[in-house]
């Protein structure tokens, strides 16, 4: 699965492209704690969450992440934005909740992203 095809599964506005939005996303990892995030998740993911502070960012680069969708319309400001570019992550926003959009994530085949899934 592609950046585009989860932009287009979860209805998303793409607010930075990163690296593009052809990069490969092999898992998921729906989340507000970094901390889980960090402790748990494997492989390049994307990264569903409702939190919005730069270290959602931080996080995602240091898991080689390529993409962030903020759940719920959440949207994050320009510093934010301007960081997950320089680190090459796109950042997408869905109206979708986090429960709905991991939902429709997981239906379209997209499986977890942490180790215990396997």
């Amino acid at each position: 699965m592609t950046v585009n095809d989860i932009q287009t599964i979860l209805k998303a506005q793409v607010l930075c492209a990163g690296e593009g939005l052809d990069s490969q996303v092999h898992t998921a990892c729906g989340s507000d704690m970094m901390s889980d995030v960090l402790a748990f998740v494997k492989d390049q993911s994307v990264l569903l969450t409702g939190l919005v502070n730069s270290q959602v960012v931080r996080t995602a680069e240091m898991m080689d992440m390529v993409c962030i969708v903020f759940v719920r319309g959440k949207c994050p400001d320009q510093e934010i934005l301007a960081l997950a570019q320089q680190r090459g992550i796109a950042v997408l926003t869905t109206p979708y909740r986090m429960f709905t959009a991991c939902g429709k994530l997981y239906e379209a085949g997209l499986r977890g992203g942490c180790a215990s899934d396997e």
